[in-house]
């Protein structure tokens, strides 16, 4: 079998997001998770786009795989939501130089899997983990609760952390078969609802020892910004879908106010106004997501120069600002599009702010903004939590 371009990738997918698209609002009303177009979309082997040739992927650089994501966010930002970790998955297996780990995260990523994970968990301190990771023979057991596990309820494998016996904080990924794993579907959020991101209740699962990541802390990830401009592509696919329904509904639906000079709302010049800044808001948002992809793949260079790595994530953090604005504006102007009848439920319209409210509140934009002001003013490196 030949390996998948990125070109036939966004060809094999097309149709899956025109489907998504024009069932998101209802599908959201009407609470119904999208388990057959995610499996689609990873028959359509979307995940293999980060792949190298050599492995048997399409290779895609960091520009192209974030147009893809914002293409799956323009059509259903839930759905995006819901494969970030998968897609993460596969920017880490591409860079992974083990041989063995990488054979089995590329195996399970040309397999159709979709992947699951979080660090989170409730009722403790900020980034403390209560998880436990405890040895039993041969073998270890994990037990514990973590929330915010996105996409949990369609994945196949779960990664979590936990605090082994030695205090060391590790990773794990385990099936979500495995006897013990429980993926719930208690995810209670404004927005972002579709993701399954409930919680994974982990109870004396069984962990080899392969299935152990014991991570160098302290050291820059060179795949954490990626993660974080993921977020930034969801936000921007999400204003693009705000400008859809925009031209749609002026389109379709509204109707010139009584007053106006116009006799049809595609002409009033309050309308137009609305749609333009809406449109500005959401290019801006693109090519800032896409800017900052490019850096990416300017310092995911062997080596991973520590410098190239930390102006690529002050690069990332300003990506995120401003498709967070550019999608609340958008959202909030979409409703100066048309009167009274835009905020008919049928529409489901407030569902892009809700979205991109609960996206916005993952890692607050003041933060980022503060942590660029600190590197343009004094060469202040972002912080290596993961975050940036």
């Amino acid at each position: 079998m030949t390996n998948p371009t990125v070109a036939g990738i966004r060809a094999a997918i097309a149709p899956v997001l025109e489907h998504l698209k024009a069932t998101a609002a209802g599908r959201e009303l009407r609470r119904e998770l999208p388990y057959a177009e995610i499996k689609e979309l990873a028959q359509a082997r979307v995940l293999w786009l980060r792949i190298p040739p050599i492995d048997g992927g399409a290779g895609a650089t960091a520009r192209e795989l974030f147009e893809v994501v914002i293409d799956i966010a323009r059509a259903d930002s839930n759905v995006a939501q819901a494969l970030r970790s998968s897609f993460l998955t596969t920017i880490r297996a591409a860079g992974l130089a083990e041989p063995d780990a990488r054979a089995r995260l590329v195996e399970r990523v040309l397999a159709g899997h979709v992947f699951a994970g979080t660090t989170n968990e409730r009722g403790v301190a900020s980034g403390a983990v209560s998880t436990r990771l405890r040895r039993r023979g041969g073998e270890f057991i994990v037990s514990g609760t973590k929330y915010y596990s996105t996409g949990g309820l369609y994945a196949n494998w779960f990664t979590g952390t936990a605090t082994d016996d030695d205090g060391e904080v590790v990773s794990f990924t385990v099936p979500t078969d495995r006897e013990g794993v429980e993926c719930v579907d208690d995810f209670d959020a404004i927005g972002q609802r579709m993701t399954a991101s409930g919680s994974t209740r982990l109870t004396d699962v069984r962990v080899t020892a392969d299935e152990i990541d014991r991570p160098d802390r302290g050291r820059r990830n060179p795949f954490a910004s990626a993660a974080q401009l993921y977020l930034a592509a969801v936000e921007a696919g999400l204003a693009g879908a705000v400008l859809d329904d925009a031209v749609w509904f002026a389109s379709e639906r509204a109707r010139a106010i009584k007053h106006s000079s116009a006799t049809s709302a595609v002409d009033d010049p309050y309308v137009r106004h609305a749609v333009g800044e809406i449109s500005a808001c959401g290019h801006a948002a693109r090519a800032a997501v896409l800017l900052a992809a490019e850096t990416l793949d300017a310092a995911w260079t062997p080596g991973y120069d520590r410098h190239a790595l930390a102006a690529a994530a002050v690069t990332v953090a300003e990506a995120q600002f401003i498709a967070v604005e550019s999608a609340l504006r958008c959202a909030e102007l979409l409703f100066d599009v048309g009167g009274g009848g835009a905020t008919d439920r049928e529409h489901n319209f407030d569902r892009h702010w809700r979205n991109a409210r609960t996206i916005a509140n993952h890692n607050p934009r003041s933060w980022k903004a503060g942590v660029i002001g600190g590197y343009r003013l004094t060469g202040e490196e972002p912080p290596t939590t993961g975050l940036f």
